[in-house]
């Protein structure tokens, strides 16, 4: 069940809930309805836990580790300082996931820098292919000016058809 189809079952659960509880709320005890909010409570203090599970084994940093919980920060033996220490509080949770955020956006920045520059590339290349292919069939070898992959000119020469020739460029791959 995804984390959207949950939202829509608590909610209606909770929709279900209020409407009959409406219609019972005058037969109900103080402690039933107590007992009934609670219920709901837990129900949303789950939903929380579970989606930061869940937010939490999506950060490469932090799968695997346990989320800290209030009641071991005030115990003071040395076992569960020590477990406490290799447990995630949620607001670290909250601050990986923010920076996990940004190094995927400057990441995904980087790519699509490389395909802006290979575009261009793949368009050079397209200009000199065609550049050839009208030489070749025009019957004009002379030497041409050609733009090389860093902006910088070469020249280059085709004479009597031989492609074998030609000096090829490496594709540049950061």
């Amino acid at each position: 069940m995804s984390d959207e189809d949950r939202d829509v079952d608590i909610e209606s659960d909770e929709d279900d809930d209020e409407l009959s509880s409406n219609a019972n709320t005058q037969f109900m005890t103080q402690a039933e309805k107590r007992a009934h909010h609670n219920a709901l409570e837990r129900k949303r203090r789950d939903h929380i836990k579970d989606s930061f599970s869940s937010l939490r084994d999506s950060i490469p940093s932090l799968q695997g580790e346990k989320v800290s919980s209030v009641k071991e920060k005030y115990v003071q033996d040395t076992t569960a300082l020590h477990e406490r220490s290799s447990k995630v509080s949620r607001a670290q949770i909250l601050k990986k996931a923010a920076d996990y955020i940004q190094f995927i956006r400057r990441k995904n920045q980087g790519h699509q820098s490389d395909i802006d520059d290979l575009k261009k590339q793949n368009s050079t290349l397209e200009q000199q292919i065609r550049a050839l292919e009208k030489a070749r069939n025009t019957g004009q070898f002379a030497q041409s000016s050609s733009v090389g992959f860093d902006g910088s000119e070469s020249e280059s020469s085709v004479e009597g058809g031989d492609l074998a020739g030609v000096r090829r460029k490496k594709l540049k791959t950061a």
